[in-house]
């Protein structure tokens, strides 16, 4: 009976014991067998926060025109304003001098265009704008061939070059004394037995081609330099293909070289147009404007200066400023930017 009973008691107490113990292990496995994102559904972390980009910054639009600030603040200075102010000073009577400035309207413009020899002056423009061609003629030639292997192409791109680097005034005075009565250029003529009684700046077409010449000899390295920068910009690639195929110079100048110097060629005939409008310091040094040289900008200069016109001056410079932007919006609708894609 006490056997029994210690028996039955002995399994109790090591039933009871063994599933007691055995409880926790189950947890356990049940804790071990479930999925982990119920784990983490049951502890969330909070996700840490992205790094901030400079483009969200508040300056970060501000920031451009901080550079351009400056810039701006001259360019308005010293360009619009003065420009703004020439406009009003076209439609007064100011003399340059006296604080009155009486309103005149439309005189100005009205006497500028009502008499014929303040518009006369723009015919000595023709010989500049001849001048101009022969210049980037020239230009373009000189930068073709040096533009190859030449012996000494060093040398004679800086000859080139050297005339545009001197100042104008310098320029005046040298070529004053060139063409002069007896001066170097009939010295020069008396070498090969030309006559030398000959007044080159005394007369008004002898005058405004010789000025015409200095202006050709002193920009054509500017031309120069844009035609032969433009020239071997153009990849090696295709001057090696062009000499395989059998191409000579003129068919490399012509299928190679022309079209892709065609916008750097526009862009010297615009400067060209523009500048043989205003041509100002080479006749102003020489001549004075004398024996019919007198350009629409020297004009202007001594109707201000000379006459104290200022208001008459301010409408003329106003008209010259149209028309150069006139010519060159013609030039641009006849003669397009186009993408020049030569591979």
């Amino acid at each position: 009976m006490s056997d029994t009973t210690d028996t039955t008691g002995t399994a109790a107490a090591d039933g009871t014991a063994g599933t007691t113990d055995a409880a926790p292990a189950l947890g356990v496995r049940k804790a071990a067998a479930a999925p982990s994102g119920a784990r983490r559904d049951r502890s969330p972390t909070a996700s840490p926060a992205p790094p901030r980009s400079w483009r969200d910054h508040p300056l970060h639009r501000v920031t451009p025109w901080l550079f351009l600030a400056v810039p701006l603040a001259l360019l308005i200075t010293f360009t619009y304003v003065p420009v703004g102010n020439m406009v009003f000073y076209s439609f007064t009577d100011w003399d340059g001098v006296s604080p009155d400035r009486n309103f005149v309207g439309t005189g100005n413009y009205t006497e500028l265009f009502t008499r014929p020899e303040l518009f006369r002056v723009f015919f000595v423009s023709f010989y500049y704008l001849a001048a101009s061609v022969v210049q980037i003629v020239l230009a373009l030639y000189f930068a073709t061939v040096l533009s190859f292997n030449v012996r000494f192409r060093n040398l004679f791109k800086g000859i080139l070059f050297f005339p545009y680097l001197v100042n104008g005034v310098a320029i005046g005075f040298v070529f004053l004394y060139f063409f002069q009565d007896g001066g170097t250029l009939d010295s020069l003529l008396s070498w090969f037995g030309a006559g030398t009684d000959r007044a080159w700046l005394g007369t008004p077409e002898s005058a405004n081609t010789s000025l015409a010449g200095v202006s050709v000899w002193r920009f054509m390295g500017l031309n120069f330099v844009l035609f032969l920068g433009a020239i071997q910009s153009i990849p090696g690639e295709l001057y090696e293909a062009a000499q395989l195929d059998g191409a000579s110079r003129w068919q490399q100048f012509r299928y190679v070289i022309a079209p892709g110097i065609r916008p750097v060629l526009s862009l010297s005939v615009i400067l060209a147009v523009s500048g043989s409008l205003s041509v100002f310091e080479i006749p102003y040094i020489m001549t004075g404007g004398a024996t019919g040289t007198e350009t629409f900008v020297i004009q202007t200069v001594k109707l201000a200066f000379q006459f104290n016109k200022t208001g008459l001056a301010s409408a003329a410079a106003v008209v010259l400023l149209l028309i150069i932007l006139l010519v060159t919006w013609i030039q641009r609708r006849i003669v397009p930017d186009e993408r020049v894609d030569l591979v």
